[in-house]
């Protein structure tokens, strides 16, 4: 099914399907083309819409990239929902949409009921110093190579070591479709933006306030040292949550087995209660 999109949400987003609605929100650097394969599945027995996200995609920004964060992107992804006359919804995030999901959920959790987090891109929430500063040694090893291109002007060069950073493993994006290399080649000029950018402070007891909202959260059984304490302490945090790991997996797991991804997340929806 079609729908007419509502005049008043100014980038684009897919919206495919019927049922219960749940919306796919896109790590950095890509958008919501990043999602089409898995919607396509989904959209059978499910509502799927798929938003880009501000300063993401290929139109114009509004601005100089300003406005960039993720309490702006928590803040767009809510106005984003009411303005489609969602309630409560899934949201199924990964990487920057993850951490975005986890945010909109603690600011307005009237409007989630479910939460499938992939792999979250935050760790402020992490008091054990050891791990702390194991995650941020390891999050400057692994952008560090893409923010010297940045530097140097080479937006190209750029993106293929940050996706191979992420990815802890060299060859990682020469390795990916080349619908997906497109997509993120596309959204390269939004490394500045996201190096610069700080996080939010969520803390434990934010997340530890989450109440009612089902969670799970994910990662990869070979994801690098930050994923695997950013997904780690998200579940500690957060009452009754569930952490799966997939044997495996990396971070890229979503655009390097999307078939194995898409299934997981199918495989997770029909077992979480709504309320």
């Amino acid at each position: 099914m079609t729908r007419t999109p509502p005049p008043n949400v100014e980038r684009p987003y897919s919206d495919q399907g019927d049922g219960p609605p749940v919306v796919l929100v896109h790590p950095s650097n890509t958008d919501h083309r990043i999602w089409a394969p898995h919607t396509q599945r989904m959209a059978q027995r499910y509502r799927v819409i798929a938003p880009t996200q501000r300063y993401f995609g290929t139109s114009p920004w509004p601005d100089d990239g300003r406005e960039f964060s993720m309490n702006t992107h928590a803040h767009d992804l809510a106005a984003f929902i009411r303005t489609l006359g969602l309630e409560r919804v899934t949201l199924v995030g990964w990487s920057y949409g993850a951490a975005v999901c986890l945010l909109l959920a603690v600011q307005q959790p009237q409007l989630v009921n479910r939460l499938v987090l992939y792999e979250p891109a935050i760790v402020s929430f992490v008091h054990a110093p050891d791990e702390a500063e194991a995650a941020g040694t390891d999050r400057l090893e692994m952008t560090g190579p893409a923010r010297a291109r940045i530097t140097a002007g080479d937006t190209s060069a750029a993106v293929r070591l940050f996706m191979d950073g992420v990815n802890d493993e060299s060859g990682t994006f020469d390795s990916l479709p080349d619908r997906v290399q497109q997509v993120m080649s596309q959204n390269g000029r939004t490394l500045p933006l996201l190096f610069a950018a700080p996080p939010p402070r969520l803390t434990c007891g934010d997340l530890n306030h989450l109440g009612p909202t089902t969670v799970v959260v994910a990662r990869g059984d070979a994801t690098r040292v930050f994923y695997r304490i950013a997904a780690e302490w998200t579940a500690r945090c957060i009452p009754a949550s569930t952490l799966l790991v997939v044997p495996n997996a990396r971070h890229l797991l979503p655009v390097q087995d999307q078939p194995r991804f898409t299934s997981v997340v199918m495989d997770l929806l029909p077992a979480l209660p709504t309320s």
